[in-house]
């Protein structure tokens, strides 16, 4: 019998690494545009994007923000979804990070998780000695939202303040609003929870202003100084090293089949066994999930893309839906296609480039997790018992009903 010759995984070492991190809707999406934006044109990087629910919406939204194919502009992109890769299980964390480097050999990784994920245990994972060789670990770059801090239900959560925690800089963005004073005072409070933390204050791309001292545009500082922290080393993480490895050798527990995960979540991956798990997971359309995880409810739909919804009735339907935190997709409406991003602080729709299927995903605000004796009110705690007790099926036929 003849031999085939197996072809050795190329060892890769020191590529360079970043995370960017930020609770859910703190504007992580942008700081990564801005920082794939500062790429060599000759140069290769990838991107892993993990997102908590099963849909998969995060890839198509940061694609549909270029001006460019991602390929096109030489950027790698791979999404883990259904669940925080900092929490269900090393494994696909390790896979996907693999799978990056080994078909695709990029100069650059930038990860983003979860805005719901707990930055430590992904710094845990990082950690480990097996990566130690592989990743150069810089800086961990972590977005705040002015907006989100002005309010006392996020300045208090636990998951909020965890991301300033585990951050070497600090993009703050949404500022405009803040007063001298109310600067002054989250700066103290990051201090107080970081007193390591760079702060960088993002300026919008709208801006035209320009410095005193060098006539520079302030936009061009600003990427200049956020461009500096991709090859700055990270502090946080050469901490964390010293803790002991025996911290990143929990049981797997919870961890989802392959099988599974790849029929309900299809990666962007345009790898044989991905896109055969696409067309299958395209064949179960419509398709929807909802689950329960910490403090929130989370709920997802995809549609097939000759599904055309009416616009209108849409977004009136989701701004309508109890306490809701977050809501993504790209939709097939009656205006076309549509890529919906809103969070409670700004509502943003664009039209776009028809998708293989429409997707939609939104997250719910649940319990008292956020809620503080200032802020309590019988609004909040309606909105609260609602979001517990919506029925899922009566939203898939009101969903269903807008379907022209």
């Amino acid at each position: 019998m003849m031999s085939i010759p197996v072809k050795n995984p190329i060892i890769f070492q020191n590529i360079p690494c970043t995370l960017v991190t930020g609770f859910l809707g703190a504007g992580k999406t942008t700081v990564i545009n801005q920082l794939l934006a500062t790429k060599p044109n000759d140069e290769r990087w990838a991107l892993l994007i993990n997102e908590f629910g099963r849909i998969g919406i995060d890839g198509a939204l940061l694609a549909s923000s270029q001006d460019n194919d991602l390929e096109q502009q030489n950027i790698a992109m791979r999404e883990v979804s259904g669940g925080c890769i900092c929490c269900t299980s090393q494994l696909p964390l390790q896979i996907a990070i693999s799978r990056l480097l080994n078909d695709h050999h990029p100069r650059r990784l930038l990860i983003e998780p979860t805005g719901l994920a707990h930055p430590r245990e992904l710094i845990l994972q990082l950690s480990a000695p097996h990566w130690q060789t592989a990743l150069q670990m810089n800086a961990v770059i972590t977005v705040l939202s002015g907006e989100q801090w002005q309010q006392i239900k996020y300045r208090d959560h636990e998951g909020f303040q965890a991301h300033v925690r585990d951050a070497d800089v600090l993009i703050v963005n949404r500022y405009d609003q803040l007063s001298s004073s109310e600067k002054h005072t989250l700066i103290e409070w990051i201090a107080t929870l970081n007193s390591h933390a760079k702060i960088i204050w993002a300026v919008s791309e709208l801006t035209t202003e320009t410095t005193d001292a060098s006539n520079t545009p302030l936009t061009k500082e600003y990427i200049a100084g956020l461009n500096y922290q991709l090859d700055k080393p990270s502090h946080i993480i050469a901490n964390q090293r010293k803790v002991s490895i025996a911290h990143l050798h929990k049981p797997m527990i919870g961890l989802q089949s392959q099988a599974h995960s790849l029929a309900t979540v299809p990666s962007s991956s345009s790898s044989t066994d991905e896109t055969e798990a696409q067309a299958s997971a395209n064949s179960d359309l419509p398709y929807r999930y909802h689950e329960e995880q910490q403090d929130f409810q989370l709920a997802g739909w995809r549609l097939p893309a000759h599904y055309i919804l009416n616009a209108d009735d849409l977004q009136n339907w989701l701004l309508a839906l109890p306490n809701w935190q977050r809501i993504k997709g790209v939709v097939h409406t009656s205006d076309g296609w549509l890529q919906i991003n809103f969070n409670p602080g700004s509502l943003s729709t664009k039209t776009i480039d028809p998708h293989t299927d429409s997707r939609l995903e939104i997250i719910l605000q649940l319990g008292n997790a956020v809620d503080t004796a200032t802020e309590k009110t019988e609004t909040e705690h309606d909105a609260k018992a609602s979001a517990a007790s919506i029925n899922w099926e009566d939203c898939d036929r009101e969903l269903m009903a807008m379907v022209i």
